[in-house]
């Protein structure tokens, strides 16, 4: 404990990739009102991307998007920058809830990765994006015979195209660290990058594309207004034909999308940049993203300039589902963090960390993300991408798009469209069950996987609680 507390004196209370140097210029709030075709309300990953390729569906659409803050500013600039194919939250998610369908997803979100990478080309965004994939490894022996058996059922469904089954060795080829028993490498189904600048440079994309965005101008309230649809802000308002919600954690502008989410805080930590010889005592030599196999898990990788981001464990639900910035810094998580940081890799004793920074996103009982209309399809929302919106974001814009031009699609036909997850409880109700759930999941996890009654009751009915 006296390593990891040591190692935390010196860190900035801050997340590290919203201090990065290019952090644009917030653009002016909106006083008066404003017209337009359509509203996109959020700034984050699901508004940037509804917003931009809204224009590039129609050029001459008229676009105008509202943030609260600063583009990128919440979940979209403070995670671990892992941009993922999967649209279902992972494989054993979407086996387990839409098998039917998975082919489908599976091919939906490669080419929705595809389509990240090509835009990061075309439009010049310089966001560190790397395809290195990502290993999922075990560190207690009940993991590593549940990912053989998940591996071996995609490879019986043929869908195992690009991964690779490690054993202890071979995991350890790769990144050398004592706890690792095996695992599989997803080689093409993840990329890495700079979430901020990602955010940023699709808001230089959308002002270069013609819409226009306001922001610190928070979405108040949402009403009719004869054939157009109103949104309130503080200093005016906004009248639209048609409205897209990437709200996601923060509360929706729709009153009955509200039950379906509630606000998890994650927490991570970053190191100062690793010399050559504490690098090479780890190895990583192929720059992959990783993440372990536990219920409380950890997400880990290497910045651009070999810092380690560790982060995860931890999923902070406040009671209410209030969202307050006092709670993006929980020193006694960090501590937890940095522990664990230690006891992966002892090789990197008097590591010290540079940054250290929390952030809310939005889970819902399925874990991967659920969409809807309202006001007679005036209206649509999406929400619930539960730490996988990176990637899934854009796929949530098109599809948010397709369900105000009332079009029938691929995407649109998908039941995970169709449906939505089964809603929260409310207070006290979720604040119980949700701890419950997460101190049955942290026994599970020293329990050799074994799962209690009241997980395995929630597995029947299909709900859940992740980060």
């Amino acid at each position: 404990m006296r390593t990891a507390a040591r190692s935390l004196t010196d860190a900035r209370p801050a997340p590290f990739w919203l201090e990065d140097p290019g952090r644009p210029a917030a653009r002016p709030a909106l006083a008066g009102t404003d017209h337009c075709d359509l509203l996109v309300v959020g700034g984050g990953y699901s508004g940037l991307w509804t917003a931009l390729l809204a224009k590039e569906r129609d050029p001459g659409r008229d676009v105008v998007l509202i943030e609260g803050r600063e583009a990128g500013w919440a979940a979209s600039g403070r995670n671990g920058g892992f941009c993922a194919a999967s649209l279902t939250h992972g494989l054993g998610n979407g086996l387990a809830r839409w098998p039917a369908d998975l082919p489908a997803l599976e091919e939906l979100g490669a080419r929705n990765l595809d389509a990240i990478e090509r835009a990061v080309t075309a439009y010049g965004i310089d966001c560190d994006f790397e395809r290195t994939g990502e290993i999922d490894v075990a560190t207690r022996p009940h993991q590593l015979a549940e990912v053989r058996a998940l591996y071996e059922r995609a490879r019986r469904l043929g869908l195992a195209d690009g991964l690779e089954l490690l054993d202890r060795d071979a995991v350890r080829a790769q990144v050398d660290s004592p706890t690792f028993l095996g695992g599989v490498w997803d080689r093409r189904g993840v990329a890495l990058l700079h979430p901020a600048r990602l955010a940023w440079g699709l808001k230089r994309a959308c002002l270069d594309a013609g819409v226009r965005m306001y922001e610190n101008t928070p979405g108040l309230r949402l009403a009719p207004a004869g054939a157009a649809m109103a949104v309130r802000t503080p200093y005016g308002r906004v009248l639209a034909r048609r409205v897209a919600l990437g709200t996601n954690a923060f509360p929706s502008l729709v009153r009955r999308a509200r039950p379906y989410t509630v606000p998890v805080y994650d927490y991570a930590l970053v190191t100062e940049p690793l010399t050559a010889a504490q690098l090479d005592s780890v190895g990583w030599r192929a720059r992959q993203g990783l993440g372990d196999l536990a219920n409380q898990f950890h997400y880990f990788r290497l910045t651009p300039d070999n810092r380690v981001l560790w982060g995860g464990y931890d999923a902070v639900y406040p009671f209410g589902g209030r969202v307050r910035a006092e709670l993006d810094q929980r020193p006694e998580t960090f501590l937890t963090l940095a522990e664990h940081f230690f006891r992966c890799f002892p090789q990197l004793e008097g590591v010290r960390f540079t940054h250290t920074w929390g952030g809310v996103i939005d889970t819902c009982s399925r874990f991967s993300a659920f969409y809807g209309t309202a006001h007679r399809g005036r209206v649509a929302y999406v929400a619930g991408y539960t730490g996988l919106g990176v990637g899934a974001s854009r796929f949530g814009a098109d599809v948010m798009l397709d369900l105000l031009a009332g079009e029938r699609t691929a995407r649109t036909a998908l039941e995970m469209v169709r449906t939505k997850p089964l809603p929260f409880p409310p207070e006290p109700l979720a604040w119980a069950a949700i701890g419950v759930t997460k101190w049955s999941m942290a026994r599970a996890d020293t329990r050799d996987g074994r799962r209690n009654l009241w997980l395995r009751g929630l597995d029947r009915l299909g709900l859940g609680f992740d980060s």
